[in-house]
């Protein structure tokens, strides 16, 4: 009876202990709950804010800055939570600090990216819409991410860069100005007339309204090959029509030079053979 008695009795107080323990800890754990939740629900709300305002303004600084106030706020949010529970709050920021620190030595790596990226959105190399070379790639800007920035090429592949690779190396902005030059070269033989080459190449950047007027095409006969007499022709065009310009000025322009009889040569050599005749004195 009297081990009964005691058993009952040390129930009793395990069971008041616990009451007790939820009364105590109760209220601040659903308290926590619902600041955790109410917190996320502001926190997506800011974001989704702040993604409409730069949406507008600045595409290239969308996604990164949302998604780094993102990170810091719910981090900030998880310190609240634990010191609304009782956690002590020192200790658990020391324990951060430290898992920090430990990651950032193990991802040395990303840690450049994300520098990476932090200098390409405040010096702002490209954005979001520029065509650049970098890498050995050629093609548009799709997204700046905080690691990573996102390049369509124009054969439809989609090539993810480090932004570490592209804040520490040369990269070209082909989309940085408005217009560009469109360079290119033309051959004709030794024997055709380089004034009337000149005219007819000078009539069809005339009639083509992609060319600009100003700055004033240049042509000029470049360079004397072996085989050809290089005319260079530097027109200026907007930046969309480069390409497209550069296309379809090389097929008018031979269709030009065959109406008018000028001739593009393609590398040749004259071959002369030369007879020895020899004498053998037969003894």
């Amino acid at each position: 009876m009297e081990d009964l008695f005691s058993e009952n009795g040390r129930a009793t107080e395990w069971l008041d202990t616990a009451v007790e323990m939820v009364m105590l800890y109760a209220p601040k754990v659903v308290l926590a709950i619902i600041t955790l939740l109410v917190g996320l629900w502001l926190i997506h709300r800011v974001v989704n804010l702040l993604d409409a305002r730069l949406k507008a303004k600045d595409p290239s600084l969308n996604k990164f800055l949302c998604g780094l106030v993102s990170i810091v706020l719910k981090i900030l949010l998880l310190i609240s939570v634990a010191s609304m529970v009782g956690i002590a709050t020192t200790s658990f920021i020391a324990i951060i600090g430290a898992a920090g620190l430990a990651i950032g030595l193990a991802l040395q790596g990303s840690l450049a990216n994300f520098a990476g990226g932090v200098l390409i959105l405040i010096f702002k190399p490209f954005k979001v819409g520029d065509t650049i070379e970098a890498e050995g790639f050629l093609g548009a800007v799709d997204e700046i991410n905080i690691l990573y920035t996102i390049v369509n090429t124009f054969d439809n592949r989609r090539v993810i860069i480090p932004n570490g690779s592209l804040a520490n190396a040369s990269l070209v902005n082909v989309s940085y100005y408005d217009t560009r030059r469109c360079d290119m070269t033309f051959g004709i033989h030794y024997d055709d007339d380089i004034d009337k080459a000149k005219s007819i190449i000078k009539r069809c950047l005339d009639e083509d309204d992609r060319v600009l007027p100003e700055p004033e095409p240049r042509i000029s006969v470049g360079s004397l090959g072996d085989s050809s007499v290089n005319i260079i022709v530097r027109p200026w065009t907007r930046t969309d029509d480069l390409w497209p310009v550069y296309w379809d000025m090389h097929e008018k322009i031979k269709k030009a030079f065959d109406a008018e009889g000028i001739t593009i040569p393609f590398p040749q050599r004259d071959l002369h053979v030369y007879q020895q005749n020899r004498t053998t004195d037969a003894e």
